[in-house]
């Protein structure tokens, strides 16, 4: 059994139930005697390479609650990919504070530095266990059915549309919202959940998966409008052309090289000017908005199903580790979905490092423009109840 001090980090993009995964770790590692401290990490990797750490082994009980209730990375995140450089002098890190057992929150990304990380300590026979807890908005992890994270950010795409659904009808126009998915189009799926009643929006939903055709788009709206004098129109912001190039971005790179797509209006203001084209001559009212950040780590619009399995996903990590002292990522089996119920297992690292997944085939209508109703099934309990829309139309 290994024994010795346990340190934890948090990486990637913050969520709503990020500190509940943390939370959940840290309130299980103290209950364990072969884990004699626990350390944090104070922005993940970078903060390890600097040995910024804080002391999470004496906070009160009540404090940690109110952090796990607390969105977004209260240790703090980080969007940095290291290298078998970076690693080696994590590792290096790890060997001096006599570090056991390493827990990393976070994305596929995230994964891939525990398993470096992992295969390090087996190459120096150093007896070490890494787990990787899962998080990310984006959904697109494998093996897991679903994410922590990701129910509560669908639930704000819900509640948004929703409203902005109602808005639409108050005075109506064309209405589109750009919302996170540079690859995977889950968030802006869960948009459909808007729905109550016939008639109600988004009316069209594009999704990255989909080759998105601007010719095609201008029809589509154009029937809408025909049809009910409306239109309101979900687009993932990595929506791209037959070519793979993303249909509008800002020309700027993040940390990881990728093409900037989050915090920038450009799609919007793109597909607003394709939507006057196509009205040329008439009078329609267009409007685009980009959630941006908000939908990640937006308080008090938190999914119970998703702050549960949050927090249980960090504590299970824990029990694995102290128990077993293998490495891996922990993730979620689905039992059954009326009424929902999970398990959590662990997959080895290997099986989730690096690469992603992205909506399945039974998800996405034929049509291209929306999603089915396999989809609706799949995600409506993580979500959960959402609030009744009444209106004097049927009067």
């Amino acid at each position: 059994m290994l024994k010795g001090k346990m340190l934890i980090g948090q990486s990637g993009g913050p969520t709503a139930v990020i500190n509940a995964s943390l939370v959940g770790a840290i309130l299980e590692a103290r209950r364990h005697g072969s884990i004699t401290a626990v350390l944090g990490a104070r922005h993940g990797i970078a903060g390890i390479m600097k040995e910024d750490f804080v002391d999470l082994t004496t906070p009160s009980v009540e404090f940690l609650e109110n952090v796990a209730a607390t969105p977004a990375a209260a240790l703090g995140s980080v969007r940095l990919k290291p290298g078998r450089e970076e690693c080696q002098k994590v590792f290096e890190v790890f060997q001096k504070h006599d570090v056991r057992f390493f827990f990393y929150i976070g994305g596929n990304d995230s994964a891939e530095t525990a398993y470096i990380i992992s295969e390090m300590a087996k190459e120096a026979a150093y007896d070490f266990c890494t787990v990787h807890i899962p998080k990310t908005i984006d959904n697109d992890l494998r093996v897991t059915d679903h994410c922590p994270g990701f129910a509560s950010a669908a639930k704000f795409v819900a509640l948004a549309f929703m409203g902005d659904d109602r808005d639409n009808r108050a005075l109506s126009g064309v209405k589109i919202n750009v919302v996170m998915g540079r690859h995977a189009g889950f968030l802006t799926a869960a948009s459909a959940l808007a729905r109550q009643s016939e008639g109600d929006g988004p009316h069209l939903i594009y999704l990255p998966e989909r080759v998105f055709d601007t010719e095609k788009f201008k029809q589509d709206v154009r029937a809408v409008m025909d049809r009910l004098g409306r239109c309101v129109v979900a687009v993932s912001e990595g929506v791209a052309d037959a070519n793979g190039q993303p249909i509008a971005s800002s020309g700027e790179r993040d940390s990881h090289g990728n093409v900037q797509l989050s915090g920038t209006g450009a799609l919007g203001d793109y597909l607003s000017a394709l939507v006057k084209e196509a009205f040329a001559g008439d009078s329609v009212r267009v409007r685009a908005d980009t959630f941006g950040y908000l939908q990640r780590s937006f308080p008090t619009i938190v999914s119970s199903v998703d702050a549960k399995e949050a927090r249980e996903v960090g504590a299970f990590g824990v029990q694995h580790a102290v128990h077993m002292g293998e490495s891996g990522s922990v993730a979620i089996k689905r039992e059954s979905s009326q009424p929902y119920a999970s398990r959590y297992f662990m997959t080895p690292l290997a099986s989730v490092a690096r690469e992603a997944t992205e909506m399945r085939a039974e998800f996405i209508a034929e049509s291209s423009n929306d999603v089915t109703q396999a989809w609706i099934e799949y995600v409506a309990p993580l979500v959960g109840d959402l609030p009744t829309m009444a209106g004097f139309d049927g009067l």
